[in-house]
């Protein structure tokens, strides 16, 4: 009896092993498909085109990776997809679907019923996903035509805000009870595994049906019959809920290197999972909109977005910066009569002082963005990052001022002689060379604690200091930059080594 049941045992870890070998080979198959440089879409056009029988058609295309299929199915007249639609079916042709742009065009072409089946072979997120891109209406029609429990799924991930973690989970995963022997949890998987193809991770319930703890499928198949199943739980694996927000949760995720995450709600119940793929296009979505909000944009664009919609996400800020820009011409107008007005010179230069304070700026706040992200970093961290960039900020205009000193020196002695002088010429110019390098100096360093400290007060206050502080820093150093620049000037040049030679116009 024993040996029987030692026999079942082994003929279920074969065929768990048979599952495990197909999604690697697939995986391996995909690798290929996408580093490899040759035409796949062409290569699936010709074979479209071919007139092959539907059968041998519908087994040759599904030796191709699904991208490069919907790569191709862009480029086909319709006639081609109506026939394509039909012969493929709803299971082959919902893998292809999910990597489609233009979805709108092909639900049209195939219909909502067609669309509805296509839907509910496809992972729920990525089923969500395609149902933002269509009509309310359309939407509508296709959902009450999909099976409840697809429906269900579309419900329950929709619920959720975008920026809350359960609007981005699948329902795509398997889950096993934690009192179950070796054998059980391997028929159970390989029940599962033909709606579910995220089986590297098991995950584990229990009575209650809380989460409980996960299991590595390799693991499980080494396991050995009199083995409990209990030692192969890991009960620490790290876990999100639904409502904690993506870029909260974020770096907490990407401190693992898990393959999936469960998504558990208030009571501990796994939902759906989070992948490793989901994570990825997360990460790029968050730099993506702290890119976009950097450069003073409301949102992200995409390259086909409408001139309206871009002028839309755009405008705000660029009417927020029209205001502040005038506060800096006003300051610059204070000085107009007191330096610019003496000594011309100044002006030329102007720029350089303007420019090289908002680079210190923007460098100094991308790397506090950066830190601000990990919610882990403490008040003492934070003062540690102040004091680097403000030392990073000394080095930098020091070595930078010291330049400009000597460069700017020559420059006015090789193309910036007045005619007349009080002073040898050689005074002139590196005395007011030595101003600009000073102002540089200083401007730098208070740039520095500008660009550090600005975020961290907004995001103190609970304010995304991606959102603002891109266009605020740049108007504020800009300002600092003004105050330092001309008043300086005043001081030392004019003030103190009594120069205010007009150049000859």
């Amino acid at each position: 009896m024993e040996n029987e049941k030692d026999k079942e045992t082994e003929e279920l870890k074969e065929e768990v092993a048979k599952v495990e070998a197909e999604e690697t080979a697939e995986e391996t198959e995909e690798e290929v498909d996408f580093t490899a440089d040759h035409d796949y879409v062409g290569e699936i056009i010709e074979l479209i085109r071919s007139g092959l029988p539907d059968e041998e058609l519908k087994e040759q295309l599904g030796n191709y990776h699904e991208n490069d299929v919907a790569g191709a199915f862009e480029q086909l007249e319709p006639e081609e997809r109506q026939h394509l639609y039909a012969i493929l079916g709803a299971e082959q042709f919902s893998e292809i679907f999910a990597y489609v742009e233009n979805v709108e065009q092909y639900i049209e072409e195939m219909g909502v019923s067609t669309a509805a089946k296509v839907l509910e072979n496809m992972d729920s997120d990525d089923a969500v996903d395609i149902l933002d891109e269509i009509d309310d209406e359309t939407e509508k029609k296709i959902v009450s035509l999909m099976d409840e429990e697809s429906s269900q799924d579309i419900q329950l991930i929709r619920s959720y805000d975008d920026d809350e973690i359960g609007s981005r989970l699948t329902t795509n995963f398997i889950l096993i009870k934690n009192d179950l022997t070796i054998k059980q949890a391997m028929s159970a998987l390989i029940d599962q595994a033909g709606e579910n193809d995220n089986i590297s991770t098991i995950y584990v319930e229990d009575e209650d049906e809380r989460f409980y703890g996960a299991i590595a499928l390799n693991d499980l198949i080494r396991a050995r019959v009199q083995d409990k199943l209990e030692p192969l739980i890991s009960t620490s694996y790290p876990y999100v809920t639904d409502h904690e927000k993506i870029a909260d949760c974020l770096e907490r995720i990407r401190e693992y290197t898990e393959d999936s995450f469960p998504v558990l709600s208030e009571e501990g119940k796994v939902l759906g999972i989070i992948t490793a793929q989901d994570i990825v296009e997360v990460v790029d979505e968050e730099f993506g909109e702290d890119y976009a909000k950097l450069a003073g944009l409301t949102a992200e664009e995409d390259l086909n977005e409408p001139i309206r919609a871009s002028i839309k996400k755009r405008i705000p800020w660029l009417i927020t910066l029209l205001f502040l820009g005038l506060i800096v011409s006003s300051a610059i107008g204070i000085f107009e009569d007191k330096v610019v007005a003496l000594l011309p010179i100044i002006a030329v230069f102007q720029s350089m002082v303007f420019d090289m304070a908002g680079n210190t700026g923007t460098q100094s706040l991308a790397v506090t963005i950066r830190v601000l992200m990990d919610e882990s970093v403490n008040a003492k961290a934070k003062a540690k990052l102040v004091f680097k960039e403000v030392r990073v900020g000394f080095c930098n205009g020091l070595i930078l001022g010291m330049s400009a000193f000597i460069i700017v020196g020559l420059y006015i002695l090789a193309f910036k002689r007045p005619e007349t002088l009080t002073m040898p010429v050689w005074q002139y110019a590196f005395t007011i060379s030595g101003c600009i390098a000073f102002s540089l100096f200083v401007a730098m360093i208070i740039a520095s604690l500008v660009g550090t400290t600005i975020p961290m007060l907004l995001h103190k206050i609970g304010i995304d200091p991606a959102v603002a502080s891109g266009p605020m820093i740049t108007t504020v150093n800009d300002l600092i930059a003004t105050m330092v620049y001309y008043g300086l000037a005043l001081l030392l040049l004019i003030n103190v080594f009594g120069m205010g030679v007009r150049l000859p116009g």
